[in-house]
């Protein structure tokens, strides 16, 4: 058996720090006006800072009664002290210390590569200090993106750009980013800003990498495109230049053709003079904009919402480029029924679905990225029998961001088959998508999907599948 007794040790050590008997080692930090000098002993900075070890190391032996001395002027002795209860005690005092503070000691841990503090910290950080950390955000960021150890305030500051970037922008210079940080910022499908705010940034921050260069493009020469195209070569391929409207293409984009491969500029002209051309599969589908109110969806997102609404309305459902452009949003989804929140029963289903009119479902299938649903115009009911309707369809998608090659709609084709109304059946449309449990309390037993009374099958096979969710919206205008 071994025994511990950190605390009476960690006491001891305190104790040591502030005596001034045996010390070996004077440490002066803070500016000169502000300097205070700190004793300390060589061999516990050493096994508790690789960087002040780094520094000892390269110092030449002393001769005798010597002192060794450093400087650390970055650090303020306020903040070192705390530092050096922690190297000698393992203890951290925070006590009527505001974020402020907390984020200096995080930087001085940072450079004395404490990663034990710089962990912590960085969590109290995120998890206590969001709000000051946004309202001093150009401050977090820089600090955060030059060390490769605060690692997690890179995420949050990037985290934090993405879903508030007009918030972020405004706190700090934004061509200051660096292109890695750039990249990975625009790269990301949950960035709120709409896509040519995205273009007009990334013009913004390449002409400050080539303060030369005028900005207005008529004046380039070929050779400017070329300096400008080297600087955008790793941005350019993150613009999702399709989610743009023919005007913001030919207002804002246009002019700058020649930054762009020929094949690119030649396939967006072409999409906008035929909707009907066929796009390229590589073509990123519009980002995640957040909209409050709208829908609440562990399953899908808005790019889903809005290609339903437009066959709900049958508005644009044969352009090819519709899902890329401008997102279609008049309805609201409200949700009535969760399987993971309320159950996956037919009879939890009836008591929150029944008897309310224009509903969707959207059923995740176990095991895969895909969704498959239905639209439902008219109610649901427990009665037995077939419901009729005309206006009845099912869909699948592979995964929620993959577009038009991955998405299979079909109609009602025998409108007097298009739902059933059995009590133990969940969202069943016809036999097409096929849910059912063998008792009204019992989870579904049995969901699979073939062709039967719609135009086609939504699923590649017949086979039985399980659900790893599935959510039901009724659909408000």
């Amino acid at each position: 058996m071994t025994a511990r007794f950190f605390p009476k040790l960690s006491q001891n050590y305190i104790d040591l720090l502030k005596d001034d008997n045996f010390y070996d080692i004077i440490i002066e930090v803070g500016e000169e006006l502000n300097a205070k000098k700190f004793h300390a002993h060589k061999n516990i900075l050493c096994y508790r800072s690789p960087y002040l070890q780094r520094i000892l190391l390269s110092h030449k032996k002393n001769k005798d009664n010597v002192l060794t001395n450093i400087k650390l002027p970055r650090i303020s002795p306020e903040v070192f002290h705390v530092i050096l209860e922690y190297i000698y005690g393992g203890v951290l005092s925070l006590n009527e210390r505001d974020t402020s503070d907390v984020f200096k000691i995080l930087v001085a841990a940072d450079v004395l590569c404490l990663q034990e503090l710089v962990d912590y910290l960085q969590d109290l950080l995120i998890e206590n200090g969001s709000e000051w950390v946004e309202r001093n955000f150009g401050h977090a960021h820089q600090a955060s993106f030059q060390s490769n150890n605060l690692l997690k305030l890179q995420r949050f500051c990037t985290t934090l750009m993405a879903n508030s970037p007009e918030k972020a922008f405004k706190s700090f210079d934004f061509t200051s980013l660096s292109e890695g940080t750039l990249i990975q910022l625009i790269k990301r499908d949950d960035l709120q800003m709409k896509e040519i705010e995205v273009w007009e940034y990334v013009l913004k921050w390449g002409l400050a990498k080539n303060p030369t260069l005028i900005p207005d493009p008529d004046t380039w020469t070929d050779d400017d495109f070329r300096t400008m195209k080297i600087t955008l070569q790793n941005c350019l391929p993150l613009i999702r230049f399709f989610s743009l409207s023919s005007k913001e293409f030919s207002t804002k984009v246009r002019p700058y053709k020649k930054l762009l491969n020929h094949q690119l500029s030649e396939d967006l002209i072409q999409s906008y003079m035929d909707p009907d051309s066929k796009p390229k599969e590589n073509i990123s589908p519009p980002r995640n904009i957040k909209l409050d109110g709208i829908f609440d969806s562990k399953i899908i997102n808005l790019n889903i919402i809005s290609i339903i609404s437009r066959w709900i309305d049958k508005v644009d459902i044969n352009d090819k480029f519709t899902h890329f452009r401008e997102l279609y949003f008049p309805y609201e989804f409200q949700l009535l029924l969760r399987g993971s929140r309320d159950g996956f029963t037919p009879k939890k289903f009836h008591t929150l679905c029944d008897n309310k009119p224009s509903t969707a479902t959207f059923i995740k299938i176990k095991g895969t990225d895909e969704i498959i649903g239905g639209y439902n115009p008219t109610i649901w009911l427990s009665s037995g029998g077939w419901g009729k309707t005309k206006g009845s369809f099912i869909f699948s998608f592979k995964n929620k961001n993959n577009f038009v090659e991955d998405i299979n709609i079909c109609y009602i084709e025998n409108a007097n088959y298009a739902l059933d109304y059995s009590p133990k059946c969940g969202p069943k449309f016809g036999s097409d998508i096929f849910i059912h449990a063998s008792e009204e309390l019992k989870n579904y037993d049995n969901i699979s999907c073939r062709k039967c009374f719609y135009e086609k099958g939504v699923r590649n096979t017949e086979n039985s599948f399980l659900i790893s969710d599935y959510e039901v919206f009724q659909i408000i205008k």
